[in-house]
């Protein structure tokens, strides 16, 4: 399963960053960055999978792609957003990590107001 391996990919590069993060801080973070772009990495193919099925059913249901692509670029700005929140949190710096998780906040809203606009044409054609 490739869950044990990122699972113990993350565990030693734990031990690592903490036996390190006295010494050389920096290199600590970075360790921790790459593993983190690795881990993203290997799970490019599952991503992409589950991507590909979801246009599938939106298009088997015949939803707007407009729709569709909203909705992945909000789960793409979320986890974005989470992992530099992470990173920063990781280097010490929550004040920074708050502002990430802020943007990304800002940025969904942005983006999610023509799906709230289609539900609000929906809801006034359905009322008398």
């Amino acid at each position: 399963m490739e869950i044990i391996q990122i699972v113990g990919l993350c565990l030693v590069t734990t031990i690592l960053v903490v036996l390190i993060r006295e010494d050389r801080p920096e290199i600590a973070l970075q360790m921790s960055i790459v593993v983190g772009i690795i881990i993203f990495l290997r799970m490019i193919d599952q991503i992409l999978a589950v991507v590909e099925a979801l246009r599938d059913l939106s298009q088997k249901a015949n939803i707007n792609n407009l729709y569709i692509s909203i909705v992945f670029k909000i789960i793409g700005i979320a986890y974005i957003a989470e992992f530099g929140s992470q990173i920063c949190k990781d280097a010490g710096s929550s004040s920074i990590a708050s502002k990430i998780e802020l943007a990304a906040k800002i940025f969904i809203i942005v983006l999610s107001f023509p799906i709230l606009m289609a539900v609000m044409d929906l809801i006034l054609q359905i009322l008398p």
